[in-house]
């Protein structure tokens, strides 16, 4: 007997129950982002390598590590891409979007990371991401992350999240803050925890990140880079606030928020939860004003965030918010064809916001509606030979107390329109 073949770790399968949550969540986003004009760009999920070893740099975990690439069949490296960014900022280079012109864009879909596999971390897993090019002013900077709270709002998760935001300045003054920093930890770099001696050397401020309770505390007197901040960010950072406040948003400013890679610039934010346990950050996002030109465009201000899918679905479960999403039909069918098949799209012409279901296969009655109780319909709709001759159809209620009634079909659709 040949082995069964199972889904490769860390790549999981969607189920029809789980996925009803997925459509609520991608519903809900596309209608958040669509009512502050951003448009959708869908992008291929390969790209040359090139263009993650020149975004990402070639020494991050997620270039030396995390990458899935090979090479196809004319020998060229590609990759599956880890992240979203630099993929929307070459679509956007490429068609000609960014010169002199502002840009709002979005997009979803799977993401490619080999790392060990943990809950609400997976070698595949769903970014929602969102782009804006040509605006260098706080009030974009304000409007993605309002635009996050407001789609927290519409989940039904603003008490379940937080705000974090700092402001890594400009290029210039970060990297005086990154000699700073470097000089202040190779004095103690014995004190490090292993992953943060190793980052040192490639990618100080990540050591900011650490959650090594020792290298947390050791970082408790170390230079700040607010300390650090040029005029131009400082006042780019007050305007921001100035802005959120008089939205009512609450924040936290936290000094060690920071990003890795060299092109960010200004303001960095991160919606945090506690309800996920060592995974908090569901969405996280920033300025980052050098990445264009770093890719071969031109200058372009820019600013995104990004959150991760199943987070946020296991976000929700944790919130208790799922049970109110229901999958279940409006109505399932029982009889016998063909005058159930029949019956049943005259409803879906009718009702056309109905979800319904019909029985196929026959079998007797008891379990025909036995397979209707299960499917969580609200009723049932049956049609013998009696109703199929009289033009009739019997309403059972499911999910309620109350007797069931035989009406005209072509009274359904005056009878249902007020309840569903």
């Amino acid at each position: 007997m040949s082995k069964k073949i199972q889904a490769i770790r860390g790549m999981n399968d969607i189920l029809p129950e789980q996925s009803a949550v997925w459509r609520f969540l991608e519903a809900t986003v596309k209608d958040v982002l669509g009512r502050y004009g951003y448009g959708e760009i869908r992008l291929p999920i390969v790209e040359y390598t090139d263009l993650f070893k020149r975004s990402i740099g070639e020494v991050t975990d997620i270039v030396e590590k995390e990458m899935y690439t090979f090479k196809d069949r004319n020998d060229e490296s590609l990759t599956l891409r880890p992240e979203g960014t630099a993929g929307c900022v070459r679509a956007a280079e490429e068609h000609g979007m960014l010169y002199n012109q502002i840009q709002r864009l979005w997009y979803t879909g799977p993401m490619f990371r080999y790392e060990k596999p943990q809950k609400g971390r997976y070698r595949q897993f769903h970014q929602i991401g969102v782009e804006t090019f040509g605006l260098q002013g706080p009030d974009i900077d304000a409007e993605v992350i309002l635009m996050t709270a407001k789609l927290w709002q519409a989940l039904g998760l603003s008490e379940h999240v937080t705000l974090q935001l700092n402001s890594l300045g400009s290029i210039e003054a970060r990297a005086t803050y990154r000699a700073e920093l470097v000089s202040y930890l190779e004095a103690r770099k014995d004190q490090l925890d292993e992953d943060s001696q190793r980052r040192l050397g490639t990618n100080p401020l990540r050591v900011l990140d650490s959650k090594d309770e020792k290298t947390q505390a050791l970082l408790a007197d170390a230079p700040s880079l607010m300390d650090f901040l040029d005029d131009d960010s400082r006042e780019h950072f007050e305007g921001l606030t100035a802005i959120l406040d008089a939205a009512g948003v609450t924040y936290e400013v936290n000094t060690r928020l920071v990003r890795g890679l060299d092109y960010y610039c200004k303001t960095v934010f991160e919606w945090v939860t506690s309800s996920l346990g060592a995974q908090g950050t569901v969405c996280a996002g920033g300025r980052y004003d050098g990445l264009v030109e770093q890719l071969g465009g031109k200058a372009t201000p820019a600013v995104g965030f990004a959150m991760g899918v199943e987070r946020l679905v296991l976000l929700l479960e944790a919130a208790g918010l799922t049970d109110q999403i229901n999958s279940a039909p409006d109505f399932y069918v029982v009889g016998s064809a063909p005058e159930t098949i029949l019956l049943a799209d005259r409803v879906r012409e009718s009702l056309s916001q109905a979800v319904v279901q019909c029985h196929c296969g026959g079998g007797k009655f008891k379990k025909q509606m036995k397979k209707a109780n299960d499917s969580g319909a609200t009723y049932a709709l049956i049609i013998g030979e009696d109703e199929a001759k009289n033009g009739q159809v019997v309403v059972k209620y499911l999910r309620e107390e109350k007797d069931q009634i035989t009406i005209l079909q072509t009274e359904l659709n005056a009878f249902f329109s007020a309840l569903i």
